[in-house]
Parts: C-alpha cells; sequence; structure tokens
C-alpha cells in the first residue's frame, strides 16, 4: 500500500498469515466467534487468525495504550509515532476505558480493510473529533495532521516548515466547512471527502490501507 496509508496498517497481522492458515488453531469460545463473525466483515479463519496475531502480541488479550504505542512505533522508525498512535488509539477505543480488547480491534479493522467508503468516512471523522464532541474544529485537525507528520518523519519530508500542517488544515477547513461555522459536522466531512478525492486519499482513506 501506500506510505501514508500504511497509517492504517492492521499491526498485529504478518505477511505469513495465511501459511499459518491450516495450522490454526485458537482457544477462543466459539460462540463469540460466531458472533464478530455477524458483526465483522471476516470470515471465521480471518478471524481466528486475527485472533492469534493478537494473542501472540497481547497475551493478556488485552492493549493498552503504551503497548500500542511501542507496536506502531516498528512501523515508522524515522518518525515519531507516539502523538498519532495516541489518537488512533482513542479511535479504537470506543469504550474510552484505556484499553483495547479483541472484539475492538477486529471492528475497527473490518470498517477500515471491509467496510463502505461511508463506514470508513464516519470512522475517520470519529478519529479527527478527538473530544468526541461531534464536530471537528481547526484545532483537532492541526493535531492530527501535526501528528500525522511527525510519524512520517524527516525522510519523508526533508524540506517540511512548521507552518505546512496549518496550511493543509486551512484548505481542509475551506473546502469541508460549508457553513462558514468554524466546525466541520460529520454531514460536512463526508459529502467534502466524497467530491474531492484527493482530499479522501490526505486523510488516509485508501482501498490499499495493507
Amino acid at each position: 500500500g501506500g506510505v501514508i496509508g500504511g497509517c492504517f496498517l492492521p499491526v498485529f497481522l504478518t505477511d505469513k498469515a495465511d501459511d499459518e492458515l491450516e495450522m490454526t488453531t485458537v482457544c477462543h469460545r466459539p460462540e463469540a466467534l460466531d458472533q464478530l463473525e455477524a458483526q465483522t466483515n471476516f470470515s471465521k479463519q480471518e478471524l481466528q487468525i486475527l485472533y492469534r496475531g493478537f494473542k501472540n502480541e497481547c497475551p493478556s488479550g488485552v492493549v493498552n495504550e503504551e503497548t500500542f504505542k511501542h507496536i506502531y512505533a516498528q512501523f515508522f522508525p524515522h518518525g515519531d509515532a507516539s502523538m498519532y498512535a495516541h489518537y488512533l488509539f482513542n479511535a479504537f477505543d470506543t469504550a474510552n476505558n484505556g484499553s483495547i480488547k479483541f472484539k475492538d480491534f477486529v471492528t475497527g479493522m473490518s470498517i477500515l480493510l471491509r467496510g463502505t467508503v461511508r463506514e470508513k468516512l464516519e470512522w475517520t471523522f470519529h478519529l479527527y473529533d478527538i473530544n468526541r464532541d461531534g464536530y471537528i474544529n481547526r484545532e483537532e485537525m492541526t493535531e492530527i495532521v501535526r501528528a500525522i507528520y511527525d510519524m512520517m518523519g524527516k525522510y519523508t519530508y526533508p524540506a517540511l516548515k512548521g507552518d505546512v500542517p496549518q496550511q493543509h488544515v486551512d484548505a481542509f477547513f475551506q473546502k469541508m466547512d460549508k457553513n462558514k461555522d468554524g466546525v466541520v459536522t460529520l454531514e460536512e466531512f463526508v459529502i467534502a471527502c466524497q467530491e474531492d478525492e484527493t482530499m479522501m486519499r490526505s486523510m488516509q482513506l485508501f482501498e490499499n490501507v495493507m
């Protein structure tokens, strides 16, 4: 996938996942797996592979923020991924209890990998809406955009000046905030992204997230 698309890499998946399909055995309550199969866009075999990878990384069955940051840092050795990982962690932690369980992880990945465009946009809106008040303001968008630039690192953006993220945000807001009230609603966000393919890519919404 694309470099920025890698921001949504399923961090617990490995290249050899397909090879392990035949030998995958999972200690997981079958009824829970059936339930997840019904609630997500993954097959039971895919869920077993995901669960095995999750348990390998997180034997306790839950991921706290520090573990999440540590795993994510390995994907972006030339930048500082800690702030982006913080915001991404919060987006996966829908219960807002400071930990990600397998169900939280797999539900989020199902949307990002197999969801409709609308579902992906709603998930991304939730990522940008840091204080969860149902609106994205300039400060929130600036925080996320800066975190993305930090994560990609100086090798990706060698000539980056401090005001570039702000210019990015100003351009986004000009297109999104249709009624000019200083905040972006979910509907404004969805419409603007669907109208502008470049903006949708900038918002990390690729088909090639793998």
